[in-house]
C-alpha cells in the first residue's frame, strides 16, 4: 500500500473553503429560476433572498434580483493595490462636466433589449425561448464590442427587462425619472428614441431630488436636455423641498434632521407634472379630479401636528394597488387603445435609487410604496390609481449599458453598497472631486504633526475615517477600513457628501445660470412650498455601513409618519450660491 502524501492543516482549510464555494454556486443555480442565466457564467447575482420552496406554484423571491457582470479576483486585487498606492489629486472643474454622447454613444450597440416579434399563435414556451435567444444575442453584441474594463454595470436578468417591456406596452405616457445630481447617468438615449419614435408616446423627463443640487445647476441641466432632446417634457420634482432662503447652520455631515409629521403632501412638482399631462392628453382625458386632489393636498398639508402619525396610512381615500407579478409574460397587443375607458396610464421608469417609488408617494400624498436605498428594492411593477382617471405604474429600476466608470455608478447608488467587493476606488473617485478629508476633518494615519501636509490615498481616507468613527475589527481591533469605506459611500448616496456633475460648458457660463430668471423662480417656488415652521430635531446618527439592515430606508423614506431628511448646509460666499443650503458643499465645490 503506497504511503499517504502529507496534507497540512492549511491545505485542508483551503479544500473545505473550495468545497463550500462550489456548493454555494450550485445552490444559487438551483434556487435562481430567472431566464437568461445561461448567457454567461461571469454573472454575480445580488440581493439573494431565502427560497420559499421550488414547487411549480411557489413564488421565487430571486426571480427579479440584480444580475451584474462579476469582477475577476485579479481585477479586485489590482484595484485594492491602486487604492493603497495611488496618490489622490483634485480634478479640474471641466472633468465634472458629463456629455451624454461620451457616456452612451448613440447609434452604437449600447442599446436595451427589445421584445422580439410575436403572434398569438405562439405558445408560452415558444415565446420564452424566442425572448431568451434574442437576449443572448443582445448580450453577445455588447460584450463582443467592448471589454469588461470599459463597460459599466448593467442588468443581465431577462426577467427584469420583461417588466420594462410590459410597462411600456401598457403606458400612455412614460415618465423617465433621473437624479438631478447626475441626470446624464440615468438618461439612456436609446430609450428616448424608442419611446418617442417607435412607440409614438410622450416622454416626460423628471429631474428628481432637486433639493440636493444648486438651483442654477438644475436649470442648466433642464436647458441642456431641452436643447438636445426637443420632444421631452421636463418636470422638476422633489419629495422634500427646502427653502434656500432660510439660513442654515453648516454643521457636521453626521447630523441630520428628523421632521415630525407627514412630508409627502409638500412635494414639489405634482402641479408641473399635471400641466405636462394636460398638454399631452389635449382634453382626451378628464384630469379635473387630479387637480382637485392637488388642491386638497396643499390645503390640508400640516406639519408637526404631533398627532395622527400612526394613522397616516389610513388617512385619505384608499389607493387601489394591483400587483403585476406574472403579467410581463403575457402577450399584449403592440397597438392598443389609448386612454382606454377614459383612464391615462403613466409608467414610471428609471435607474435604481433615482426616487421612482418616492415620486409616487409624493403624488399620492402619503406613503403607499415601500422605498429603500438598496438598489433592486422594487422587484416587480405595480399599478396605483391616483384618481379614477389617472393610473400610475411603478417599474423596477433597470441599469442600461454605458461607458460610465463603475466607481461613479456606485456613488450614484446603482450598485448595492453592502455587496461591493472593493469599495476603496469609489472612495478615491469621490475624494478627487470633493475634498472629503477636509470636510470630515480627517487626520492622516501617519501624521505626527496635524498641521503638516501629507499625501492622501483612498486607503488613508478610509483608515482615518475608521479611526474617527471608532470602526474596529472584531479580533485584532484594527481599523475596519472596509466598514469605513461603506460608510463614506452611504454619505455620498444620501447626499450628505454631495457630488454633482455639470452639463458641458457649465464652468464657463456659471454666472449666467446663477442670474438666470428660472433660477430665481425655482428658489422662490421652493421657498413657497418648503416646510417653514416645521418641528425639527437634529441628532447625530450612527452610520450603518457594514451591512444593509432589513427595512433600512433612504433619505426619501417615511416610516411611521417620520420623514428623514439630511441636514442642508452651505459654504461661505456671496450671492445666490452662498444662500444655497442644499449640499454640504458650496456650488463652487460640487
Amino acid at each position: 500500500m503506497p504511503r499517504k502524501k502529507p496534507f497540512s492543516v492549511k491545505q485542508k482549510k483551503k479544500q473545505l473553503q473550495d468545497k463550500r464555494d462550489g456548493s454555494r454556486e450550485r445552490r444559487e443555480e438551483q434556487t435562481d429560476t430567472s431566464d437568461g442565466e445561461s448567457v454567461t457564467h461571469h454573472i454575480r447575482r445580488l440581493n439573494q433572498q431565502p427560497s420559499q420552496g421550488l414547487g411549480p406554484r411557489s413564488y421565487d423571491p430571486n426571480r427579479y434580483r440584480l444580475h451584474f457582470e462579476r469582477d475577476s479576483r485579479e481585477e479586485v486585487e489590482r484595484r485594492k493595490r491602486a487604492a493603497r498606492e495611488q496618490v489622490l489629486q483634485p480634478v479640474s472643474a471641466e472633468l465634472l462636466e458629463l456629455d451624454i454622447r461620451e457616456v452612451y454613444q448613440p447609434g452604437s450597440v449600447l442599446d436595451f433589449p427589445r421584445r422580439p416579434p410575436w403572434s398569438y399563435e405562439m405558445s408560452k414556451e415558444q415565446l420564452v425561448s424566442q425572448e431568451e435567444r434574442s437576449f443572448q444575442e443582445y448580450l453577445g453584441k455588447i460584450h463582443g464590442s467592448y471589454t469588461s474594463e470599459k463597460l459599466s454595470y448593467f442588468e443581465h436578468n431577462l426577467e427584469t427587462w420583461r417588466q420594462l417591456w410590459r410597462v411600456l406596452e401598457m403606458s400612455d405616457i412614460v415618465l423617465l425619472i433621473t437624479d438631478t445630481r447626475h441626470p446624464v447617468v440615468n438618461f439612456p438615449p436609446a430609450l428616448y428614441e424608442y419611446v418617442t419614435g417607435e412607440l409614438g408616446l410622450a416622454l416626460i423627463l423628471v429631474l428628481n431630488k432637486v433639493d440636493l443640487a444648486p438651483p442654477a445647476l438644475v436649470v442648466a441641466w433642464k436647458h441642456y436636455f431641452h436643447q438636445h432632446y426637443p420632444q421631452l417634457h421636463i418636470v422638476l420634482f422633489t419629495s422634500f423641498p427646502r427653502d434656500p432662503r432660510t439660513p442654515q447652520d453648516p454643521s457636521s455631515v453626521l447630523k441630520k434632521s428628523r421632521r415630525r409629521g407627514r412630508g409627502w403632501t409638500r412635494a414639489l412638482g405634482p402641479e408641473q407634472l399635471l400641466r405636462a399631462c394636460e398638454a399631452i392628453t389635449a382634453g382626451k382625458v378628464d384630469l379635473s379630479s387630479w387637480r382637485e386632489k392637488i388642491a386638497r393636498d396643499v390645503a390640508g398639508a400640516t406639519w408637526g401636528n404631533g398627532s395622527g402619525e400612526e394613522d397616516e396610512e389610513e388617512d385619505g381615500p384608499a389607493v387601489l394597488v394591483e400587483q403585476q407579478t406574472d403579467s410581463a409574460m403575457e402577450p399584449a397587443g403592440p397597438t392598443r387603445e389609448r386612454y382606454k375607458d377614459g383612464v391615462v396610464t403613466i409608467g414610471c421608469v428609471g435607474f435604481p435609487n433615482v426616487g421612482k417609488s418616492s415620486l409616487i408617494n409624493g403624488l399620492v400624498g402619503r406613503k403607499v410604496v415601500s422605498v429603500s436605498r438598496t438598489p433592486g428594492h422594487t422587484r416587480y411593477f405595480q399599478t396605483y390609481f391616483l384618481t379614477p382617471s389617472v393610473k400610475l405604474c411603478d417599474c423596477p429600476g433597470l441599469i442600461f449599458p454605458s461607458l460610465l466608470p463603475r466607481q461613479l455608478q456606485v456613488l450614484a447608488g446603482i450598485y448595492p453598497i453592502a455587496q461591493i467587493q472593493e469599495p476603496y476606488t469609489a472612495v478615491g473617485y469621490l475624494a478627487t472631486r470633493i475634498p472629503v478629508q477636509v470636510l470630515l476633518h480627517l487626520r492622516h494615519p501617519e501624521a505626527k504633526d496635524p498641521s503638516a501636509e501629507h499625501p492622501w490615498c483612498a486607503w488613508d481616507i478610509c483608515e482615518a475615517w475608521a479611526e474617527k468613527r471608532g470602526y474596529k475589527t472584531a479580533k485584532a481591533a484594527r481599523n475596519d477600513v472596509y466598514r469605513a469605506a461603506n460608510s463614506l459611500l452611504r454619505l455620498a448616496v444620501d447626499g450628505r457628501l454631495s457630488l454633482c456633475f455639470h452639463p458641458p460648458g457649465y464652468s464657463e457660463q456659471k454666472g449666467t445660470w446663477e442670474s438666470h430668471p428660472e433660477t430665481t423662480e425655482l428658489v422662490v417656488l421652493q421657498g413657497r412650498v418648503g416646510p417653514a415652521g416645521d418641528e425639527e430635531e437634529e441628532e447625530e446618527e450612527e452610520l450603518s455601513s457594514s451591512c444593509e439592515e432589513e427595512g433600512e430606508e433612504d433619505r426619501d423614506a417615511d416610516e411611521e409618519g417620520e420623514g428623514d431628511e439630511d441636514t442642508p448646509t452651505s459654504a461661505p460666499g456671496s450671492g445666490l450660491a452662498a444662500r444655497n443650503p442644499y449640499t454640504l458643499l458650496g456650488e463652487d465645490e460640487c
